[in-house]
């Protein structure tokens, strides 16, 4: 009894061994795979994108001019009112005639102030839709050059130089997150000229896969 006893001891723990093994051997081949990839960090500033994509300007200023339309209409209807509270100075204040230049007044500045709010409104959500089309086409141009080039994380960062004439602004460059990067690790100026190079409103986009800029910045530096 004793000797089965033994043995089913024996058994038990070999088998808690083997248990172990496995488990240790799926680690290490996890370990090893993940130690496999390398991993490759991309910077971009996403804030000299916009300003120089030549479609975001675009954009810009047709919304630019739709406002300026608006603007007129607007300044036209407030001529408008105006001119109506110039009329009632004639009239003797509770006649016919004040009262009908009040109640054109009245609607004039109800349909001013209804205008003024849609316009506001609309000038927004276009202008919204605007930087979210452009957003959207930057990002999906990151992930495609992140995949050509085998970038596995893509960061924003402010390329500009420090600002060392103003204190705020110094205090702000001296507060980013990226203290030092190589040149190749920024892909603004790729990423920039393949968006620029698609952007062509007579003649349609080019589909050609976003390439690595001939120009490289130096660290610390941009390229204007």
């Amino acid at each position: 009894m004793k000797k089965l006893i033994t043995s089913a001891t024996v058994i038990a723990i070999a088998g808690c061994f083997a248990c172990l093994t496995e488990t240790a051997s799926a680690q290490g081949t996890a370990s090893t795979n993940a130690k496999s990839v390398e991993h490759k960090v991309g910077l971009i500033d996403m804030a000299h994108v916009f300003k120089n994509y030549t479609k975001f300007t675009a954009l810009r200023e047709e919304l630019k001019a739709e406002i300026q339309q608006s603007d007129a209409k607007a300044k036209a209807m407030a001529e408008k009112i105006q001119a109506v509270q110039k009329e009632m100075q004639d009239f003797k204040q509770g006649s016919p005639e004040y009262l009908a230049r009040e109640k054109q007044l009245a609607q004039a500045a109800s349909d001013f102030e209804a205008f003024r709010k849609v316009a506001q409104r609309d000038f927004l959500r276009k202008e919204s839709r605007i930087y979210h089309t452009i957003y959207m086409e930057v990002t999906d141009t990151v992930k495609k050059y992140a995949k050509i080039y085998n970038y596995t994380l893509i960061m924003r960062f402010n390329r500009e130089n420090l600002d060392t004439d103003d204190p705020k602004k110094l205090i702000q460059g001296m507060n980013r997150q990226v203290v030092y990067h190589r040149a190749d690790d920024d892909i603004t100026l790729s990423v920039l000229d393949y968006l620029n190079r698609s952007y062509k409103p007579s003649s349609g986009g080019s589909s050609a896969a976003p390439t690595r800029s001939t120009t490289r910045p130096t660290p610390g530096t941009t390229n204007r």
